[in-house]
């Protein structure tokens, strides 16, 4: 048992002695060791401030400094400490390992050890390893042109966004997923620790399986603060937190102090035992068959925030204080231009590199090769190791349409069927998985667990269903910030999926979306960035049926933040049945470096088109419903438009109403299938162009435009269009758990409410006659509440509603 401290922030040391009897390190390897460290903190000290003089063969002018002084420092010699010692034990076992950087702001960490390696020079040529080259990788940090502040895509070895803070660890286990070879180093820093989806994704290594899936080596870093405030795993007593890990399911290991000589020992000690248990895990594992969970090591590093950098400026304390969150010196008096060059000096770069600028040979020969370089892993650039998906024909798995309308399935359910032949037909590869919150079997997936399970490496007790050491769906963690990592994770290492969510509620992900997109359109500007699967969702349980939960459960609003990305990155389809589902889902899992939506239902739903006719309708995206038309060879009274699927079953019984009563009205029904085909082509690849736009919707005639979101939305995608005679109606933020039609009511998405908006937009065409039927309507309005506050399900002839050839059975 850990002695008890005496009090709070006491650290008591885990010394390599209590690891191993024997030093880590030879004398002559830690001094190799502690100068490659100083080299790569003096590259990343530089990188905030200089623009030239990079090894300070003169001394320090004004000129010399950059004029705006941005980026952190803070995290970055802790990171550089724990990536030298990486790089160690890489080559003393041969490792395949990446790194993940989840402290945010520290890139000039990772840059400058991936310069110090050779992937940096090899990827920019122009930032080559000579003075020339060095000038240039300092001047380019957070420069205008340059390079960001943080990890970012342009960074080698990188799968992991500086800006996302919390997701490192659970991208890190997304990555080792199916990579039985590969160990994800993951540094966690400890203001990081304090999101809710990094506090979850301690719970990760209930769902590795030793035999089939890598590891991760968590390496949290605790230096004590954020901007400004403490960190609260910094603050509480070495028992609580050692407490705390174990429960979680790890063996940590406390690498604590400040003298480096001490820590490089500690450190190398702790690592030699990480390796050692995972190694071993593993061969257990992978001999005697048993993958039950084990518990999984790893490591604690507690050092002072900038570390090595000043101790004091101006009398205030920067070394372990929240002041070395950013730049230690901020350059706004002479005298600390001397303060600057003295730290700088203190690394002794002319000890490390040549009067050519070149890391010396015998410190050279510390980093990996080739591809065991971290900034050079293939895992990292995840599109050279992509495989194409074995995709059975969709088509097979279609529903039989003799006439629309005519037959009803259930979109999502069918969708299942050929979902579990695409992970029986990759079985082999272990390249496909299914990622979702608890929701796969309510969403209507349940045909996949006929041949696979889903992951749980916890406790399984007698009556539980479909659960197992090994699977290919992770939906048993009710945390959607955990599934979107891990599929990122995965993605990003070279391999296909898809997530399924609750509509409403992938909206806590909002942030990991941005991010993710961000990172594919900067992907798309760097030639060496090999192309990677889509990210894939199925939004389902989706707002306008929500029987069991109601207002809250009610949230269309992730498409308005999807559309705000670039155009080059994010696509939206919603299908209006199983067939076009089918079709589409085909399309989004094949495709590369997208953001791919998909919006359907998982209920019971009338189907509308054969195959054949969905396949070439998907493939357009938008199209006239001639069947559902009746203004074939002239110019259209009405247009009626709808994406979604209940927006097109009211449209479509709007058009039974008005062709009952008013059968001389000419209605020309239009379905979108790809939503951003609305925009204009100049401002996205898949809109319309002016021309293709007027000639489907006209230059005037009303358009009353039925979507499954936020009528915003529509209006913000056609905007620019000649014909501004739109109508649109969509969700208003009106709901509760109520009947389905009457969710609709609710939000005048209903036919009633729907054949209203169309006599009102045709006053001299209707009439009195439109009076008529108005006041019918209204009184069938009136009927409905009344019916359903007494029977608690929708008029019968809302439940048994036909399409028939356009002919409606409303006597209305």
């Amino acid at each position: 048992m850990p002695r008890k401290p005496k009090g709070l922030n006491k650290p008591i040391a885990k010394t390599a002695a209590r690891m191993s009897r024997k030093a880590a390190l030879t004398p002559a390897q830690l001094e190799k060791l502690d100068a490659y460290w100083r080299a790569s903190n003096y590259l990343s000290a530089c990188q905030l401030y200089l623009l030239d003089n990079p090894l300070l063969k003169q001394p320090l002018e004004p000129a010399h400094i950059k004029k705006k002084i941005v980026g952190h420092w803070g995290t970055v010699p802790g990171q550089n400490f724990i990536y030298t010692h990486l790089n160690r034990i890489i080559n003393k076992y041969d490792l395949d390992m990446i790194y993940l950087s989840g402290p945010g702001h520290g890139g000039n960490a990772m840059v400058a050890q991936t310069y110090l390696e050779g992937s940096y020079s090899e990827i920019y040529p122009n930032i080559s390893q000579d003075l020339e080259g060095m000038q240039k990788l300092f001047k380019q940090f957070s420069f205008p042109g340059g390079i960001p502040s943080h990890v970012a895509p342009e960074t080698p070895g990188s799968i992991h966004e500086g800006g996302e803070l919390g997701y490192s660890l659970s991208h890190a286990f997304g990555a080792v997923l199916d990579n039985p070879d590969l160990i994800a180093a993951c540094v966690v820093g400890d203001g990081e620790a304090e999101t809710g989806p990094l506090a979850t994704a301690w719970h990760g290594n209930k769902f590795l399986n030793p035999i089939g899936d890598g590891a991760v080596l968590p390496i949290l870093h605790l230096n004590g603060f954020k901007i400004h405030n403490p960190t609260i795993l910094s603050r509480i007593s070495h028992g609580e937190l050692e407490s705390f890990f174990r429960g979680c399911g790890w063996e940590p290991r406390f690498v604590e102090g400040d003298d480096p000589k001490t820590m490089h020992q500690t450190m190398a000690a702790a690592l030699d035992w990480a390796i050692r248990e995972i190694k071993r895990i593993q061969a257990n594992a992978r001999t005697t068959g048993d993958d039950s969970r084990p518990t999984w090591p790893m490591i604690v590093l507690r050092s002072p925030k900038g570390w090595t950098g000043p101790k004091e400026v101006d009398g205030a304390t920067i070394e372990g204080s929240f002041r070395a969150h950013q730049v230690p010196i901020d350059m706004s008096q002479p005298h600390h231009l001397q303060l600057l060059e003295s730290w700088l000096r203190s690394y002794k770069p002319e000890e490390l590199f040549t009067d050519e600028g070149k890391l010396r040979p015998e410190l050279q020969a510390l980093a990996p090769k080739g591809d065991r370089r971290m900034g050079a892993n293939p895992h990292a650039n995840g599109g050279k190791l992509l495989r194409e998906l074995k995709r059975p024909d969709f088509r097979a798995y279609g529903i039989d349409v003799p006439s629309p309308g005519s037959v009803e399935a259930q979109d999502m359910l069918v969708l299942g069927s050929f979902v579990r032949d695409v992970i029986r037909d990759n079985a082999d590869a272990k390249n496909f998985r299914v990622f979702g919150p608890d929701e796969s079997k309510s969403n209507r997936l349940t045909p996949m667990f006929e041949t696979t399970s889903r992951v749980w490496n916890a406790d399984l007790a007698e009556g539980d269903e479909y659960l197992g050491h090994s699977g290919r769906v992770m939906d048993s963690m009710l945390s959607e910030h955990m599934c979107e990592g891990w599929l990122e994770g995965y993605l990003l290492t070279g391999r296909h999926g898809f997530f399924n969510s609750y509509e409403a509620f992938i909206r806590i992900v909002d942030s990991m979306f941005s991010q993710h997109a961000k990172w594919l359109k900067t992907c798309n500007e760097l030639p060496w960035r090999q192309d990677i699967a889509s990210l894939n969702y199925i939004l389902s349980s989706n707002v306008w049926q929500q029987d069991h939960n109601g207002f809250t459960h009610q949230d269309p609003g992730f498409l308005d933040h999807v559309a705000n990305k670039k155009a080059d990155v994010v696509r939206m389809y919603l299908p209006p049945d199983a067939n076009c589902l089918l079709s589409c889902f085909n399309h989004c899992i094949a495709s590369r470096n997208y953001v791919n939506v998909l919006v359907t239902s998982k209920h019971p739903r009338p189907q509308w088109l054969t195959m054949e006719q969905a396949v070439k309708h998907c493939t357009q995206g938008i199209g006239i419903w001639q069947w559902a038309s009746n203004d074939q060879g002239q110019e259209p009274d009405v247009v009626l438009a709808c994406c979604g699927d209940t927006p097109t079953l009211e449209t479509l019984a709007t058009v039974t109403i008005l062709r009952h009563h008013f059968p001389d009205l000419k209605v020309r029904v239009i379905n979108v299938v790809d939503l951003m085909r609305l925009q204009s082509n100049t401002q996205h690849p898949h809109g319309l162009s002016d021309s293709q736009y007027d000639m489907l919707f006209t230059q005037d005639k009303p358009i009353l435009f039925t979507f499954h979101g936020y009528p915003s939305l529509i209006h913000e995608l056609t905007y620019r269009r000649k014909n501004k005679n739109l109508h649109v109606r969509g969700y208003i933020e009106e709901g509760t758990i109520t009947t389905p039609f009457d969710m609709r009511v609710l939000n005048n998405l209903d036919r009633f409410h729907l054949t209203m908006d169309v006599i009102h937009l045709l006053p001299e065409k209707l009439g009195t006659r439109g009076a008529f039927l108005i006041q019918q309507l209204q009184d069938k309005l009136v009927e409905h509440k009344q019916y359903i506050a007494e029977h608690g399900q929708d008029l019968p002839e809302i439940r048994d509603w036909k399409w028939n050839n356009g002919n409606g059975n409303y006597d209305a």
